[in-house]
């Protein structure tokens, strides 16, 4: 549910808001960090999807918040059996190049996100473990195998972008086509991006024509540009700036932030060091302080709505006092519990990011861990975060915040968890087992299963520190009709938006 968040500012609009005045259909939206890359197989990561995601490229179906699953480039499916799925693919679209969308293009797009020659994170994520075949019936009918088999394969289709059959398979995308309504125009690195409406959009024609996306660090900047009519939306702000109630939003996102140590390596390949790491963090002293008051305490890496989520699985209650006496049994066992841990966070992942890591350091030293918190950019993060890890590194804790707004925790268990998962810091056989069972299971035994990876991940191993179900803050301009979703924080759709 979406509501309205209580403050109690007055907005200021400053003379600079002439843009903002009339019939101006052309939006600056302005973000929180700027793009790395802008691979449409790469759109899984927020800050690639923003503003790729439905925009510029589109996925083969679509789920939608409080509507289930839609049509998006294919119109309809069926299951055929022994794995293998039928789509029915939307006539009459064209990529921005000015070609046909046919069934090639999908079989090259569902190639490519498994393509060893480049790490599309969308394969590597919801597809990990498993082999996809394609069979092109004729230009608008394809069928889809994957094996093993996966009984919700339209839905893991709502992640994947379809891209020209021209896309080369070995090297990633500097300038996106695709079939949205807005072509990608232009990327001037280290000050925006810019979009428009593409004349030749199969859908109805939205209202927004065009979107200059601009990037600042800082939420309290972020916050007054909306506010003071230099930008239309910020997407992401500080619960501190959500101060608002005509502009700010406040909505209880899919988003999960969870410490992930790579058990591979002392002192972290130790259990009773895991759980200390866990009994340590006091995590109800950060609500309603640096994250907002509606925040849960999380238990797993999906969100309370997602199949299989075990609400009577209790959270790690604070106990600096226990999380002493696992160190001090780990030591006398010969585990080297005062060693250096590297932990590294992301500029900007969430609101208050800096102060939340720098909170949970001092709650950890004080139980007697030899910490050294890095702030890094996206890029250096994601070589700590993504496998192959890097061959020199110690004992090393990655922040994290997963975005889960699917509802099926397939499109998290495996590249989170399991031994060749993507951002996996666990190597552990009967938990690869497990996972792959739960993955082709349906109806209730599927609901069960995956309630029993959560269990053995958090009350049975402490494989991760489990945080915060987030509560995200957006400002948006009066003069816009837009209501962020649960989706808001990796997906923004300009066709959503409308003029009051």
């Amino acid at each position: 549910m979406i509501r309205k968040f209580g403050g109690v500012a007055a907005l200021l609009l400053s003379s600079t808001a002439a843009f903002a005045q009339g019939g101006d259909t052309d939006v600056t939206i302005v973000l929180s960090e700027e793009l790395d890359i802008v691979e449409p197989c790469e759109a899984s990561r927020s800050n690639v999807g923003r503003v790729l995601l439905q925009n510029v490229s589109e996925t083969i179906t679509e789920l939608l918040p409080g509507e289930g699953l839609q049509p998006r480039l294919a119109t309809e499916w069926e299951d055929m059996g022994d794995g293998t799925w039928q789509f029915k693919l939307r006539e009459g679209v064209t990529f921005h190049d000015g070609s046909d969308m046919t069934a090639a293009d999908v079989a090259h797009s569902l190639a490519r996100i498994k393509s060893e020659d480049i790490t599309c994170e969308i394969g590597a994520k919801f597809f990990g473990g498993t082999t996809l075949t394609t069979e092109i019936v004729d230009d608008h009918t394809i069928n889809i195998t994957a094996d093993p088999a996966q009984p919700i394969l339209p839905l893991l289709m709502s992640t994947v972008t379809v891209v020209p059959e021209e896309t080369p398979m070995d090297e990633l995308v500097t300038q996106p086509i695709g079939t949205g309504p807005y072509t990608f125009d232009e990327y001037n690195r280290g000050q925006d991006i810019k979009v428009s409406l593409y004349d030749g959009y199969w859908g109805e024609t939205p209202e927004v024509t065009g979107a200059t996306y601009v990037f600042r660090a800082d939420s309290a900047v972020r916050s007054a540009m909306v506010q003071q009519g230099e930008a239309d939306i910020a997407p992401n702000i500080a619960l501190q700036d959500a101060t608002n109630p005509e502009t700010d939003f406040s909505y209880p996102n899919s988003e999960t932030v969870y410490l992930r140590p790579d058990t591979t390596m002392a002192p972290l390949d130790d259990i009773r060091v895991r759980q200390a790491l866990n009994y340590a963090v006091d995590r109800e002293a950060f609500i309603g302080t640096i994250l907002a008051d509606g925040t849960l305490l999380a238990n797993a890496v999906v969100p309370p709505s997602t199949l299989g989520y075990n609400a009577d699985m209790a959270p790690f209650a604070y106990d600096p006092d226990r999380a002493r006496e696992l160190l001090e049994e780990a030591a006398a066992d010969g585990v080297p519990t005062d060693m250096e841990i590297t932990f590294i966070g992301r500029n900007n992942n969430w609101g208050n990011v800096v102060e939340t890591l720098e909170a949970i350091v001092a709650m950890w030293e004080e139980v007697g861990f030899n910490v050294d918190l890095q702030m890094v950019e996206v890029a250096e993060w994601l070589e700590q975060y993504s496998q192959p890890f890097p061959e020199d590194r110690g004992p090393t804790i990655v922040a994290a915040m997963h975005d889960n707004a699917n509802g099926d925790p397939v499109f998290s268990m495996y590249f989170k968890y399991d031994s060749e998962g993507l951002q996996s810091g666990v190597r552990d056989p009967d938990l690869d087992a497990m996972i792959a069972e739960a993955t082709g299971a349906t109806g209730d035994d599927r609901a069960q299963m995956w309630s029993d990876v959560m269990t053995y991940i958090h009350d049975g191993n402490a494989y991760d520190v489990q945080l915060f179900h987030m509560v995200g803050f957006s400002r948006v301009n009066e003069r816009l009709s837009f209501e962020p979703t649960i989706k808001a924080n990796s997906e923004l759709q300009l066709s959503q938006i409308s003029f009051n």
